[in-house]
C-alpha cells in the first residue's frame, strides 16, 4: 500500500521533527499529554494539521487511517456534517456564559435515557475531573475514606487514584507519580484485575472502611481487557453488602462499546446489574472538552448546591460543547448504527488475525463496538501482569511498520484502538495489507 501524500511547501523537509524540536523549548516533552511524545515506542511524534472522516494528515501532508479517533471520541469519524453544523451554529451563539442553558438539560437527559441506572448526572470538562469528583462524592455519601481500584485501570491523574499495587496481598498502594505524597493514597487500596479471590480477602479485611470500588469494565489502559462476569458480580455484591458504592468509569467505554455503555452488556449477564455511580467521557462531548459523572438521585443530591459534597467549574457544560456531544449521541442513537459499527471492528481484528497466523506471529486480539484491542501474545491476557509480558519490542516494529504505510495507531503497546462509522470496507482492507507486509518482517527478525 502507498502512503497517500499531498504536496505540500518545504515536501523535502521533515516539517514533523522541525515542529518538535520547536515544541520542546516551550512545552515538556515537546507534547500536552505523554502519550504523544512517542516514548514507549521512539521516533518522532506526529503533528497533525487536519483531519476529515476516517484519516487525519501530518505536517508533512501524509495521509493516515486514523485508528485512535482521539483516544475515542470521534465514533462518527471526523467533521461529520450534522456534528459540524451543530457547532457552528453553537459558536455564533456564543463560546461560554457562565450560567445555565437548556441544551445543559437535553445532553443531560440524552444521556440519562440511554442509561438506567443513572437518575442525575453532573457535566464537567475532563475524565480525569469527572473521576475526581465521583470518588468525592462516593467518600462524603458514605462518609467513610478507603477505595478500592485496580492494577492496570487508570481514572485520571487526581492524586489519590495515581497509584500502583503495594508488595503483598490487599496492600495499600504507593505514589506512581513525583508529587504525590504518600500520604494522600494511604486510603487507596489496588488490587489485581479479575482477581475474585483478593477482592473478597479486601472486603473481609477493610469492608466497613471502604467508601468505593472503582473499575474500568473494560480497560482500555491495558490495551483492552475484559472484566469476567463473576469478578464483575462479585463487586457487585461486596459492594451492597459493605454499603460501598460500584463506580463504573466509562470514559473510555460509555457510547463507545454499546449504546449503553458497558455496563449495558453485564446487565445481560447479571440480572439487576447496575453500578451506584459511573463516569463518562470522550463520546459524549463527541471531540469537545466534555464529560460528566452521575448516579441515583439520592447519592447526587449530595452534591452543591444540595447538598455537603462541594464540585464546580466555570466551564462545566459549555454550549459549544454540549452541541457538539448532543449531536454525537443523537447521531449513534439511530437504528443499526452499533451492529454497523461493531461489525467493522470485527472484521478489522479478523482480519489482523488471519494475516498475524499466516506469519506464525503470536497475535490475541478482542472488539467490543468500535473500541478494541490486540496482543503480540497467544491468548488475551486477564490483568496487568499478563499484559506485561507483551512483546514490547516487536510492538515498537509493529507500530513504525503500521505508520510508514500511513496506519495510525496508538504509539503504545497499552492503548486500545477505536473504529469509526466513516471508516470503509476499502480503509480496513489496506488496514489489514499494511499489517500482513508489517508480519512478514516481524517473522523474519528474531523476537
Amino acid at each position: 500500500m502507498t502512503p497517500n501524500t499531498e504536496s505540500i511547501p518545504g515536501a523535502g523537509t521533515d516539517r514533523n521533527t522541525l515542529l518538535f524540536e520547536r515544541a520542546q523549548r516551550v512545552i515538556p516533552g515537546g507534547v500536552n499529554s505523554p502519550v504523544r511524545a512517542f516514548r514507549a515506542v521512539g521516533g518522532t511524534p506526529r503533528f497533525i494539521t487536519r483531519a476529515q472522516g476516517p484519516y487525519f494528515w501530518d505536517a508533512n501532508g501524509q495521509r493516515y487511517i486514523d485508528y485512535i479517533g482521539s483516544w475515542g471520541p470521534m465514533i462518527l469519524g471526523h467533521g461529520h456534517p450534522t456534528v459540524l453544523e451543530a457547532v457552528q451554529k453553537a459558536a455564533r451563539d456564543g463560546f461560554s456564559f457562565g450560567a445555565p442553558t437548556e441544551r445543559e438539560i437535553e445532553l443531560a437527559e440524552e444521556v440519562l435515557a440511554h442509561l438506567p441506572s443513572m437518575e442525575m448526572l453532573r457535566l464537567v470538562s475532563s475524565g480525569t475531573e469527572a473521576g475526581m469528583s465521583a470518588l468525592r462524592l462516593a467518600r462524603g455519601a458514605t462518609g467513610r475514606s478507603k477505595i478500592i481500584k485496580f492494577e492496570g485501570c487508570y481514572h485520571g491523574h487526581a492524586d489519590a487514584l495515581l497509584v500502583k499495587a503495594g508488595s503483598g496481598l490487599a496492600t495499600f498502594g504507593n505514589p506512581t507519580s513525583a508529587g504525590v505524597p504518600p500520604e494522600v493514597v494511604q486510603h487507596t487500596l489496588v488490587l489485581p484485575y479479575n482477581d475474585v479471590a483478593q477482592l473478597e480477602q479486601a472486603f473481609a479485611e477493610h469492608g466497613q472502611e471502604l467508601a468505593c470500588v472503582i473499575l474500568e469494565p473494560i480497560a482500555g489502559n491495558m490495551n483492552f481487557v475484559r472484566a469476567r462476569v463473576p469478578f464483575m458480580r462479585r463487586c457487585r455484591e461486596l459492594c451492597t453488602q459493605y454499603g460501598a458504592l460500584l463506580i463504573i468509569d466509562e470514559v473510555m467505554t460509555g457510547f463507545r462499546v454499546a449504546l449503553g455503555g458497558a455496563q449495558s452488556l453485564y446487565a445481560q449477564a447479571i440480572p439487576g446489574f447496575a453500578p451506584d455511580l459511573t463516569v463518562l467521557g470522550k463520546v459524549i462531548g463527541g471531540g469537545m472538552p466534555l464529560a460528566a459523572f452521575g448516579g441515583k438521585r439520592a447519592v447526587m443530591e449530595q452534591l452543591a448546591p444540595l447538598g455537603p459534597v462541594y464540585q464546580a467549574g466555570t466551564l462545566s457544560g459549555n454550549p459549544v460543547a454540549t452541541a457538539c456531544g448532543l449531536a454525537t449521541l443523537r447521531e449513534i442513537s439511530k437504528p443499526g448504527f452499533f451492529d454497523a459499527l461493531a461489525q467493522k471492528t470485527r472484521t478489522l481484528m479478523d482480519g489482523l488475525k488471519s494475516a498475524a497466523a499466516a506469519e506464525d506471529v503470536p497475535f490475541a486480539a478482542d472488539s467490543e463496538g468500535g473500541m478494541f484491542g490486540f496482543f503480540l501474545l497467544p491468548e488475551l491476557p486477564q490483568n496487568y501482569q499478563q499484559v506485561m509480558q507483551s512483546d514490547g519490542a516487536r510492538f515498537n516494529r509493529l507500530f513504525h511498520g503500521l505508520l510508514e504505510r500511513g496506519v495510525y495507531i496508538a504509539p503504545a503497546l497499552y492503548e486500545a484502538g477505536f473504529v469509526s462509522a466513516a471508516h470503509s470496507e476499502e480503509d480496513i482492507a489496506q488496514t489489514v495489507e499494511a499489517a500482513r507486509a508489517v508480519f512478514a518482517t516481524l517473522a523474519r527478525q528474531p523476537a
